[in-house]
């Protein structure tokens, strides 16, 4: 029995070792250029599908399916546990305003968008979801990856991402209801009901029973704590879909009440590998579940809706900016890291799947995300470069910035310089004042005419040999026979660069 139950599973088991080790090779090629990992999982899984008929790997996805939902509910437990209720509550209303005011542009367009696609009502609600939300483990990551976590917008990008976590749970509530197919009034308002009594009761929960459900947590022997969390997260996740609320509310809220609990540290450092692997099985599945063939019946859409994800993100982080009295530059930074899109949609187009809506909503998620899981991280990691053409102004604005940092700090060395006795460092700082000046002139980047260029030009050039430096640094005479510091007002020659040194930049 034994050996017939390994050579019934060997073949199966080979080509999942084949397709992660694939996925590998294709991660580490992909992070040289920034790439996450979500969309080289379905790229491998897409490969490797039945539907794919130039590679060698052939794997159904029923062999995984259960694993995939498994790794779907594992991923929406994590974004439970990592959901930060003091900062949410603590700051409700400002990040209420930048989030709410982020998914209504995304999502009001997406809505219109997904009409005018005519594939159905149903339909145009799933589009609009995917629209709506990025992807909080892509912006997150790239967060981390990118070194932005110290940027003046990584807390706003933060709230939106949190803000966008309750939309989740909100939305999916009556995504499923929706999809229930159920047209009775009463009945989709009883379901509904429900759902949202439910979102009411774990939030509150989780808000004020934390220490109470830590509880059950006692235990000394880790293995038993793992098996306890995992099977909460499975079990509730099944609970969600049985209320309607779907599977992966469910495991968001059981997330929410454990990240509630002292625990919370310990059960997110044992759930982050789980659910990286379990989560690998879920985009492999649906990379597994996409047909090439199909793609072109919905290339145009696809193409549509992904110039009009960028175009309102451009919209979006700067309107979120400036809510926040923040820049253009940290609004474009705002607009590259929430653009990303990627287990939301996937999440929104396996419900339509089961629901049994228009067969071109998979294919349509599929290419989105690809596109847009792919474009997101390129366009952060160049941000630099895209920011200088899309807003020519603002780099003017900067190098006008530089090049008042670097005059000033020539200054202030030709000060530092001349209350020594050392003439060459004075002659070095002089020159380092007029190069300053003169690549100011040549850049035309302001019209500052520094008196300090005319001093040194003129003042340091009849400094003979044993002269004080200083005497080579008076300003020149004045018309009226006086000097210039008569006319600030000066008592001595160092006082004529005081008042530089203890200037504050313009900008």
């Amino acid at each position: 029995m034994f050996r017939q139950a390994e050579l019934h599973v060997g073949p199966d088991l080979i080509s999942v070792g084949l397709i992660f080790i694939l996925a590998y090779i294709l991660g580490q090629l992909g992070k040289r250029i920034g790439l996450p990992s979500i969309p080289i999982y379905m790229i491998v899984g897409l490969l490797a599908s039945p539907f794919f008929v130039w590679f060698p790997l052939d794997f159904a996805s029923e062999n995984i399916q259960l694993l995939a939902v498994m790794g779907l509910v594992l991923l929406l437990f994590s974004l439970g546990l990592e959901f930060d209720q003091d900062e949410f509550f603590g700051n409700a209303g400002k990040l209420l305003i930048s989030g709410g005011s982020y998914i209504l542009i995304n999502m009001g367009v997406g809505l219109a968008f997904g009409f005018m696609v005519g594939w159905g009502t149903r339909e145009a609600l799933i589009i609009a979801g995917m629209t709506a939300t990025s992807s909080s483990a892509i912006v997150t990551k790239m967060l981390i990856e990118t070194n932005r976590l110290a940027n003046r917008e990584t807390p706003m990008i933060l709230g939106v991402t949190v803000v966008e976590d309750i939309f989740l749970a909100i939305y999916l509530a009556i995504v499923g209801v929706v999809l229930s197919g159920e047209t009775d009034v009463w009945a989709v308002l009883g379901k509904l009901g429900i759902a949202f009594a439910f979102l009411v009761l774990m939030f509150a929960i989780a808000r004020f029973a934390g220490k109470h459900v830590s509880r059950l947590f006692r235990t000394k022997d880790d293995e038993l704590f793992t098996v306890f969390f995992i099977g909460l997260a499975f079990a509730f996740g099944g609970i969600g879909e049985i209320l309607g609320v779907t599977d992966a509310i469910g495991a968001f809220l059981i997330g929410l009440v454990v990240g509630a609990t002292k625990y919370h540290v310990k059960v997110e450092q044992i759930t982050i590998p789980l659910r990286d692997i379990f989560g690998a099985f879920f985009f492999v599945n649906f990379g597994l579940t996409l047909n090439p063939t199909t793609f072109g019946a919905v290339l145009v859409p696809v193409l549509v809706a992904v110039l009009m994800t960028l175009i309102l993100n451009l919209i979006a982080g700067q309107f979120v900016a400036w809510l926040n009295k923040l820049g253009v530059r940290e609004g474009f930074n705002t607009t590259v890291i929430l653009q990303n899109r990627g287990e939301f949609a996937l999440i929104l187009a396996t419900l339509s799947l089961g629901a049994g809506l228009d067969p071109r909503i998979q294919p349509f998620a599929g290419m989105y995300v690809l596109i847009m899981a792919v474009l997101g991280p390129i366009m952060v990691v160049y941000s630099e470069q895209i920011f200088r053409v899309i807003f020519p102004w603002e780099r003017r604005r900067r190098n006008k910035k530089r090049a008042r940092e670097r005059l000033l700090a020539a200054e202030i060395e030709l000060v530092d310089a001349a209350g020594s006795s050392d003439v060459s460092a004075v002659k070095k700082a002089v020159e380092s004042v007029i190069s300053a000046n003169a690549r100011d002139e040549s850049e035309k980047v302001y019209g500052h005419e520094s008196n300090t260029t005319e001093l040194a030009g003129e003042g340091f050039s009849s400094g003979g040999q044993g002269a004080s430096p200083l005497d080579g640094l008076r300003p020149a005479p004045s018309p009226t026979g006086g000097s210039s510091r008569a006319k600030t007002g000066g008592d001595g020659d160092s006082d004529n660069f005081r008042p530089r040194r203890e200037r504050e930049p313009d900008y």
